[in-house]
């Protein structure tokens, strides 16, 4: 087996200290160590690596190439090391921890509404929640759920649909001085929002009306349906939206519908879990409690 190359975090701390202060002494002081004992920790890590990570001009510390190359790697260790300690630390007690991912606009608006039931029900269940763009292997990541929308596939996942979408276009009343087009074609001369996770959307939509205009697939491009929707709301164009995602804004009089044609999205929203954690039980009584909660709206 291969030997690891393995440095204490001791003189990762001590060179990363140095690097961002280009001074020894400094991160001595900021260490509570001897400028001695962090010259030493640098030293020996340069010995392991072969390399200088330090040089001196003119009196004055400056980071060599390998240096300034190694200090982007270990900032990255000292982080992931900072971020894994502290989340140790939210096992306190009786709580336990339920870590879920979920696309951003999803997450804002329909989400995060609902969870103080959620911790309300379950007092000792804390919520860890991240953003997740793409759909990913539950196995191999540190998530319990996750929600996503598509076709209800996940590696490795166990996938339950949640509910359908529909697909509305978008913008200020200004642009359309508050009156709606009346014919589609007309859409083909305006700008169009493109969000970035539906790159079909808007060839499909027209698809549905029969229509093929040269812009369906042109115009400026977001990230997230939440940035699509700023985006309308500034008058940048129009955007296709999820209905349920708009609904504040539109009830508010902040967007309009542009033309009424609704479309239902080739998709379903799912939450999934990892295919041997459904009977962990904050697991289970998350999944139970957000199709339970869906139950009752549609009764």
């Amino acid at each position: 087996m291969r030997k690891r190359l393995m440095p204490s975090l001791t003189a990762l701390q001590c060179f990363e200290s140095a690097a961002r202060h280009l001074s020894f002494t400094r991160a001595a002081e900021e260490l509570h160590l001897t400028q001695s004992a962090v010259s030493k920790q640098v030293a020996q890590l340069e010995d392991m690596l072969s390399q200088p990570l330090f040089a001196r001009v003119r009196r004055r510390l400056h980071l060599t190439p390998a240096g300034a190359l190694y200090l982007t790697e270990v900032d990255k260790i000292l982080n992931q090391v900072d971020i894994s300690s502290r989340y140790i630390l939210t096992y306190g007690g009786d709580a336990e921890v339920l870590r879920i991912a979920t696309q951003p606009t999803f997450g804002a608006r329909w989400l995060i509404p609902r969870l103080p039931e959620f911790t309300r029900l379950h007092p000792n269940i804390q919520l860890d929640i991240r953003n997740e763009l793409e759909p990913f292997d539950l196995q191999q990541s540190r998530t319990d759920i996750a929600f996503f929308f598509g076709q209800g596939q996940l590696p490795g996942a166990r996938c339950r649909a949640l509910f359908s979408e529909e697909v509305v276009p978008v913008c200020t009343p200004s642009l359309l001085k508050n009156q709606p087009i009346t014919d589609a074609r007309m859409l083909g001369q305006c700008t169009l929002i493109q969000c970035t996770s539906r790159p079909e959307a808007w060839h499909t939509w027209f698809s549905r009306l029969e229509l093929t205009p040269s812009n369906s697939y042109h115009g400026p491009r977001f990230d997230t349906f939440y940035m699509c929707i700023r985006a309308a709301q500034a008058g940048y164009g129009i955007a296709l939206i999820p209905r349920y995602l708009v609904e504040e804004e539109l009830g508010e009089g902040k967007l309009m519908i542009a033309f009424n044609a609704p479309m239902p999205s080739h998709g379903l929203h799912y939450i999934a879990h990892a295919e041997q954690q459904g009977d962990v039980p904050k697991i289970r009584a998350f999944v139970e409690w957000i199709t339970s909660s869906l139950h009752s709206l549609e009764e």
